[in-house]
């Protein structure tokens, strides 16, 4: 009696090879280790050796490339469905259709924060995280910088956008100018109201704490990608009586965030504000399908689990992935 088979492979016409041993009721091994295109045999060997147990050469076989994969099916259904909601909600964004979407309290308090710096008589400092500009979370900053300048200029208040890159020094100042500008204060802007400072983290850093101490600003606004500096500038901002906004889409400083700050934008609400914002149809379309999108799977975990309550794994077995 065999106490466990070894799995042998060669190449048409060549010298079997051991692939694998199998030990108790294995019934299935997928080969990982074949070239596409090139014929293989295989054959069971027993152990201890016993040529009456080993099974037959199999036939000549070989691996193709493969078109679709179809262990991955529910990932297109998945994605298919998210694209689908995608395209159609900002079909209907463009077309003129809005939703109501939950209120955002960091959103909200934007215009508090500038009313206050503005009956204050101090200014407003806006810090567009330490990341460049092809940072998504730049991006986003650079959408709420325009709502945060448009406002500044409108109630004729302070504005101090350090950047940390030059890139990021370019679009802000284009943004801050622009923003200006659509609230006719063109006259109004002033080059020193954004400041490269540095592309070293704290410098950069140690900069902008500088500039909170001296300037003293009313509100600060900590928006885009922040890492190890976030508690400095939150502490700082602090210490200074200023009123808080910060957002960030890195989930490991967002604790500091929130301890130091008055209004903290968590995750995906720091998106979500830039969409709100914008009013780009696009971006309103996508927040739309992203939300639909979460619904439907919560759903489905939720049918899933009173299926399997049930004895049934056919809706958690569909969405299994190997």
């Amino acid at each position: 009696m065999a106490k466990e088979w070894v799995l042998v492979r060669r190449e048409r016409g060549g010298t079997f090879a051991p692939v694998i041993t199998i030990e108790g009721t294995a019934h299935s091994f997928r080969d990982g280790a074949v070239q596409t295109g090139v014929f293989y045999e295989y054959q069971l060997v027993a152990q201890p050796t016993d040529p009456q147990l080993d099974s037959e050469v199999s036939a000549p076989t070989r691996a193709l490339a493969a078109w679709f994969d179809r262990t991955k099916l529910n990932v297109l259904v998945v994605a298919g469905i998210f694209f689908f909601l995608l395209f159609f909600y900002i079909r209907q964004a463009e077309s003129g259709v809005r939703w109501s979407f939950r209120k955002i309290p960091g959103l909200a308090a934007i215009e508090e924060a500038i009313g206050r710096a503005t009956e204050m008589g101090r200014g407003i400092l806006y810090v567009p995280g330490v990341q460049e500009i092809d940072d998504i979370q730049t991006i986003a900053s650079m959408i709420l910088l325009t709502k945060v300048a448009r406002m500044a200029a409108k109630y004729e208040t302070n504005l101090l956008v350090p950047a940390n890159s030059p890139g990021v020094y370019t679009v802000a100042e284009e943004v801050v100018k622009s923003a200006y500008a659509d609230v006719g204060r063109s006259d109004a802007y002033r080059s020193d109201q954004v400041r490269y400072i540095t592309s070293e983290q704290f410098a950069y850093v140690a900069a902008v704490n500088g500039i909170m101490l001296r300037e003293r600003p009313a509100a600060n606004f900590l928006l885009g990608a922040f890492f190890a500096e976030s508690l400095l500038l939150a502490e700082t901002g602090h210490s200074v009586g200023a009123i808080q906004i910060a957002g960030t889409a890195n989930v490991h400083q967002m604790p500091f965030f929130v301890v130091a700050c008055d209004y903290t934008l968590i995750g995906e609400e720091y998106f979500a504000a830039s969409a709100l914002l914008s009013n780009d149809a696009r971006l309103l379309g996508s927040l739309k399908a992203s939300d639909t999108v979460k619904i439907f799977l919560i759903a489905v975990i939720v049918a899933g689990s009173l299926l399997l309550t049930f004895g049934q794994s056919w809706l958690t077995g569909f969405f299994a992935t190997q």
